[in-house]
């Protein structure tokens, strides 16, 4: 199973970050330890929203989507919520 997620940092929580794992539990762990430098300085992070995907493949292409100008809209009127799914 795959994973695409976005974070928000707590500390300035205009900042965000979509990403892809295989180990959500884990990748957050390490965001939230500055073992990313696109994150680091924002630390720490919670979990807005996660999707789950069969293959690699698939996650890859709703991550790109995402990241697109179009995919952030979607992500900011459909999946973004205040609480989160997991801790």
């Amino acid at each position: 199973m795959w994973y695409v997620y976005i974070i928000r940092s707590t500390v300035s929580p205009e900042q965000e970050y979509t990403g892809l794992t295989s180990d959500l539990r884990q990748r957050l762990t390490d965001h939230n330890k500055g073992k990313s430098p696109h994150t680091f300085k924002y630390m720490p992070w919670e979990l807005l929203w996660y999707g789950a995907f069969p293959d690699k493949f698939t996650a890859l292409a709703f991550e790109k989507y995402l990241k697109s100008h179009s995919g952030r809209a979607f992500a900011s009127k459909r999946l973004k919520t205040r609480q989160t799914g997991m801790s």
